[in-house]
């Protein structure tokens, strides 16, 4: 018996859809809380045309240092959100890991983490890596507990490193080893 990879209870992962998703993608950084966590970069906008030649520059790349899926509900047709690997480093079985559930009625109900699941799975079971790497900002406490669900540990931080409305944030480093993680 083989465990379905890109299936979990509640969710499927689909392969980037430059025509559909460069719009989508677009549609949730106008989310200026969503973009906040997303990224330590100041909030900025992206048309179509941009994130579509960035998802077909990703999906062309020579090697495989990194891939990308969008998050689907089984019940639903369009993506919630998108969970990837970045950077993989295969000689030293180590990768980034980044992770964004854009649809707001999805937020605080467990797909983040259930998502995370599934790509640590793929990342440990599928492509033999050793070690996942993130960093989030002290601020996003509820995907701090999220990561620590699936395995992640705090290893450090960075004191201030993030200014956001007036005030200083540590960004927060974390990493899963295989041995570590929870199905």
């Amino acid at each position: 018996m083989t465990t379905d990879l890109f299936r979990s209870e509640r969710l499927r992962l689909t392969a980037l859809n430059p025509e559909t998703d460069a719009a989508l993608m677009n549609k949730w950084r106008r989310d200026t809380e969503y973009a906040r966590l997303l990224d330590s970069d100041p909030v900025r906008l992206f048309n179509k045309a941009e994130n579509k030649k960035w998802i077909e520059k990703m999906q062309k790349a020579e090697g495989f240092d990194g891939i990308e899926f969008m998050i689907c509900p089984l019940d639903k047709d369009e993506p919630i959100g998108f969970v990837g690997l970045d950077g993989i480093s295969w000689h030293n079985g180590v990768s980034w890991v980044g992770i964004g559930i854009g649809e707001r009625e999805y937020w605080n109900k467990g797909y983040g983490s259930e998502a995370m699941r599934m790509i640590a799975r793929y990342a440990f079971e599928e492509l033999g890596l050793h070690r996942l790497s993130l960093n989030v900002f002290s601020y996003n406490e509820r995907a701090i507990r999220s990561y620590e669900k699936v395995g992640f540990k705090i290893e450090g931080n960075v004191p201030e490193a993030l200014h956001r409305d007036g005030k200083r944030w540590d960004v927060v480093f974390m990493g899963l080893l295989r041995e570590d993680f929870r199905h």
